[in-house]
């Protein structure tokens, strides 16, 4: 709540006592602070901060602390400049607003701007706040009954709703809100507005975009238009295969590596023409060196209300001396004057015209640019696997991943991570799994590693997957997808013991990649990859796999199986019969297990799941 100061109190009675501009004490959850009251105009595009950790919340400047909305780059479609203020169900740590109850519904996020003065302003100054909204965009579609709400607050302490849009009805462009701030009731020196969010609040649902957020006085309905050129879409990977992978890898070989041009785009928020030109950089962040600085000297015209798309060729970066990781932050920097640009007054409008992303260079994969728009789930008899094609021999030690939190909190839930062969294209046999519990990060976009207990080798290509145990709807994790990756065909579906290419059956065809990044350069005795012609001992296997319980084997001779658990355990034995080829092991709990096959001196080990 706010505390409001009585009629009484003037503006020149608070200077003569504090000696300093107007100070207001703001309350909220239990504490208070006093906070200097902002002039006009307020403005803010969220073009600084890019969507990942640390740096995705409101600035604190304009914005009251606290809040859960999630600033970023990614989530929407055709933002008006880069960066934009996201809302769903999803609090400041990245976790459901309400765990264990999926259907629960409330306000989520919230976004209130901290006290502007409005104080001797009347009607006639014609004070209107102005911004644009999207529903849905890449995130979940909100429902009807779900809305995002403007609220003021007046000069006794009330929020007062102003302005309200439903869910219902996905609309995947920017639509430009005005709405007049000249009741009397809020022309006073603590006005304050603020944007919130409502529907469901158990993962990131009901999704909506906010940007190009603008009060000010002297203005209109008509005031549609800002004299700004801004740089807005997310820019290209600097990699043709990959936004990440190994230095040891990119050494190799870096002209192949590297992507033939680096794209993003430009808008002209104004009705009028306007001439553009940029520069390109590569900086590598951990050794401070410019690697390519090249000025674009061509002046383009671009025109009104459109955009535009940019590019430039990035150069293959060849040493890097003795360094073993590096951090290469490629950027795109806008030529104009908007620094003196009168169309907002007070604000520099430079501060959208600089779009920047970095690609790692470290000891690991990845298709993801590092932020996630939607989680996908799976059954407990499909899986999915990523396709990596390395360029000389390496050590797989483990996995990064993000798993996103929805309706239920699956902490400690089982999964398998799995390491596949090459088999003429598509995932072959697995050369390495292993169960692990579900883990969530601290914060949004934020990785778990999950490590493997010895190396994995591998020669040329491999595939990582993973696969659920669980059987339960609400207990199946949702692996974190980037829509934005171009990527997608890396990914391989099955729902038995065929794969297929991600878009090539109607069951998979997703847009992106998954968050999912093997770690390289493990230590220690690797597991030799298998070769996509099966060893004579893969016939000595049980299937189908997973199974709800009933196995089968081929070889007639088979003289013993043991079934033991992940650490050892001997849990279950079978001695075949003359001509026995099947068993049931339906007894055994859902989960991972190692099978030993014995045929006479011939010995062959199989990790079996079971899920009933």
């Amino acid at each position: 709540m706010t505390i409001a100061l009585p009629d009484w109190f003037s503006v020149n009675t608070a200077r003569r006592l504090l000696g300093v501009s107007l100070l207001f004490c703001w309350c909220m959850g239990g504490t208070a602070w006093a906070q200097t009251s902002l002039s006009l105009p307020f403005f803010d595009d969220f073009s600084t901060a890019p969507g990942r950790p640390g740096i995705d919340r409101p600035d604190p400047t304009r914005w009251q602390p606290g809040s859960g909305v999630y600033l970023n780059n990614s989530m929407s479609i055709n933002q008006p400049t880069i960066g934009m203020a996201s809302f769903d169900g999803l609090a400041a740590n990245g976790l459901p607003y309400v765990r264990n109850n999926q259907f629960a519904q409330g306000y989520t996020d919230t976004l209130a701007s901290r006290p502007i003065s409005l104080a001797g302003l009347s009607v006639a100054d014609s004070v209107y706040l102005s911004f644009y909204w999207q529903s849905r965009g890449l995130g979940e579609s909100p429902d009807a009954g779900d809305s995002l709400t403007v609220q003021f607050l007046d000069r006794t302490g009330t929020w007062r709703t102003v302005w309200q849009m439903e869910g219902g009805v996905p609309n995947n462009n920017f639509v430009q809100a005005f709405i007049p701030v000249t009741a009397t009731a809020y022309l006073h020196a603590a006005f304050a507005f603020r944007f919130r969010s409502y529907g469901r609040t158990s993962g990131p649902f009901d999704t909506w975009n906010l940007d190009y957020v603008y009060l000010n006085r002297g203005r209109s309905r008509n005031d549609r238009f800002v004299k700004d050129v801004a740089v807005r879409q997310l820019l290209s990977p600097l990699l043709k295969r990959y936004t990440a992978m190994p230095l040891a890898q990119y050494i190799v070989n870096p002209a192949a590596e590297t992507a033939d041009s680096v794209t993003t785009d430009i808008t002209n928020l104004f009705n009028n023409f306007n001439f553009t030109t940029f520069r390109f950089t590569v900086r590598d962040e951990v050794s401070g060196r410019v690697v390519q600085d090249n000025p674009q000297t061509n002046t383009v015209l671009i025109p009104s209300l459109s955009s535009q798309r940019k590019s430039a060729r990035p150069t293959p970066v060849t040493s890097f001396g003795t360094a073993t990781r590096a951090v290469l932050r490629y950027k795109v920097d806008l030529l104009t004057t908007d620094d003196q640009n009168p169309s907002i007054p007070g604000i520099n409008l430079r501060r959208n015209d600089t779009i920047s992303a970095q690609t790692v260079l470290d000891d690991y994969y990845a298709y993801d640019d590092g932020t996630w728009e939607f989680g996908l789930q799976i059954g407990p008899r499909e899986r999915v696997a990523v396709r990596y094609i390395l360029n000389k021999p390496d050590i797989i030690s483990g996995v990064r991943a993000v798993i996103v939190p929805f309706r239920t909190n699956q902490t400690g839930q089982p999964f398998v991570l799995s390491v596949f062969s090459n088999n003429n294209g598509k995932p072959g046999s697995p050369i390495y799994q292993k169960s692990f519990a579900t883990q969530y990060a601290p914060n949004r976009n934020g990785f778990v590693d999950f490590k493997f207990d010895r190396g994995v080798s591998v020669t040329d290509t491999f595939y990582v997957g993973y696969q659920q145990i669980s059987t339960s709807d609400t207990t199946f994790l949702r692996l974190g997808v980037d829509k934005n990756s171009p990527f997608g065909s890396q990914i391989f579906y099955s729902g038995g013991s065929d794969w297929n290419q991600n878009g090539s059956i109607d069951i998979l065809n997703i847009q992106g990649a998954f968050m999912l990044r093997p770690v390289m350069g493990g230590q220690g005795t690797g597991v030799v990859t298998a070769i996509p012609e099966p060893e004579p001992l893969a016939l000595l296997q049980v299937y189908p796999n997973p199974t709800t319980g009933s196995i089968r084997w081929e070889s007639s001779r088979l003289t013993r199986l043991e079934v033991t658990s992940v650490s050892g355990r001997l849990l279950h034995t079978v001695e075949p019969q003359r001509g026995q080829q099947t068993a049931d092991l339906g007894h055994l709990p859902d989960g991972l297990y190692l099978l030993r096959l014995t045929e006479g001196d011939r010995v062959a080990v199989q990790k079996l799941i079971i899920h009933h």
